[in-house]
C-alpha cells in the first residue's frame, strides 16, 4: 500500500467538529439555564454526536484509504477525534467556570446536594459524597478525568467500528 491516506486530516477535522458540537451544547444548556442539571436527551445527543462522527471518521479514512483498513488505524483515527473533541470541550470548560460563571461547581453542588436529599439521603450520606466529590473539582482533575474518559469511551467505539470495518489488501486476493 504505497499510497496510504494521511489519517491526521480525518482526526482533526471530525475531533473539531465534535467538539465544537459539543461546546454548543453547553452553550445551549446555558442560554436555556439547564446547565447546572440537563435534561436526559442532552446526554442522549452528545452520545449519538461522539459515536457517529468516530464512525464517520473512520469510514472517510477507509474510502480515501482505497476502501483498506487496518484494526489499529481506525482505532487511531477513533481515539485521536475523542481526545481532540476532549481538548475542545476542556478549553471552553476552564473558561466557562473561570470567567463565565466562577461559582458554577458550587451550584452544581447545591443541585446535587437536593437530589441527594429528595431521595431519602441522611446528612452524613451527603458530607461523604460532597467529600468524595471535592477531590474531583479542581480544574486539573477534572481536565484529566474528561480526556482519560474520552479517550477510553473513544477506543471501545473505534475498536468496535474498526473491527466491523476493517479490511486489507490480502482479503480481496
Amino acid at each position: 500500500m504505497e499510497n496510504q491516506a494521511n489519517s491526521k486530516s480525518f482526526i482533526i477535522n471530525n475531533g473539531v467538529i465534535l467538539g465544537v458540537l459539543g461546546v454548543l451544547t453547553s452553550v445551549i444548556n446555558y442560554a436555556f439555564g439547564t446547565h447546572l442539571d440537563p435534561h436526559w436527551s442532552t446526554s442522549l445527543a452528545s452520545s449519538v454526536f461522539f459515536i457517529g462522527l468516530i464512525v464517520l471518521g473512520i469510514s472517510q479514512f477507509k474510502k480515501a484509504n482505497g476502501g483498506f483498513l487496518s484494526w489499529g488505524q481506525g482505532v487511531k483515527i477513533g481515539v485521536g477525534i475523542a481526545i481532540l473533541a476532549a481538548l475542545i470541550s476542556v478549553i471552553y470548560n476552564y473558561i466557562f467556570v473561570t470567567f463565565v460563571e466562577p461559582d458554577f461547581m458550587a451550584k452544581v453542588m447545591e443541585v446535587q446536594n437536593q437530589k441527594l436529599i429528595d431521595q431519602g439521603m441522611s446528612q452524613e450520606q451527603i458530607e461523604a459524597a460532597n467529600s468524595i466529590t471535592e477531590k474531583f473539582k479542581s480544574p486539573l482533575v477534572s481536565s484529566s478525568i474528561g480526556i482519560i474518559g474520552s479517550a477510553f469511551f473513544g477506543f471501545i467505539v473505534s475498536a468496535i467500528a474498526a473491527a466491523i470495518m476493517k479490511k486489507s489488501e490480502e482479503e480481496t486476493y
